[in-house]
């Protein structure tokens, strides 16, 4: 299996949790974590439903790698994820020497991995990773634009039946 093919496969099972988040209300977004061609951990979004806003998919899988690896350090590994990641979660990357960081969807408004910043490769810190961008990024980014569009809707109808009550 070639470099590429490899990333779609481990993409595609990050799409999986990602649909895990979407079933519990929170935003679509998934991780998993891959060493020596073996997923050894996964995350998806829970900031929600945990009442915790560090509980984005990257910072849940990277916490899960570490207790797997009985070691702070994620040396070898790559993180697949659906998302650019944010600035917090760029931070945890660097921080736990990840080796490399294949992302879906870019994000215009956060993305710290080139997008609005690129701390994952900022040349003053003391690690920086490998980085492959756009991996399934159609998927990725329809997935959470049809998720918005969803909970637009809802909001839209949970007002005007509140309107109705009221009037």
């Amino acid at each position: 299996m070639t470099e590429i093919e490899q990333d779609q496969y481990w993409m595609a099972k990050a799409l999986d949790y990602a649909d895990r988040a979407e079933q519990q209300n929170e935003i679509p977004v998934g991780a998993v974590i891959v060493k020596d061609n073996q997923m050894i951990a996964a995350g998806w979004n829970q900031s929600i439903c945990n009442h915790d806003p560090s509980a984005h998919a990257e910072m849940l899988a990277v916490r899960e790698a570490g207790k797997v690896l009985e070691n702070y350090r994620l040396v070898d590994c790559t993180l697949y994820v659906t998302l650019e990641p944010c600035p917090m979660c760029a931070g945890l990357l660097v921080h736990s020497r990840l080796k490399r960081l294949v992302f879906g969807a870019s994000d215009a408004k956060t993305g710290a991995a080139g997008s609005i910043m690129n701390i994952v490769n900022e040349p003053k810190l003391n690690h920086q990773l490998e980085v492959t961008q756009g991996v399934l990024a159609e998927e990725c980014a329809q997935k959470l634009s049809d998720f918005f569009k969803r909970r637009r809707k809802e909001i839209k109808a949970a007002k005007k039946a509140k309107q109705a009550t009221q009037g």
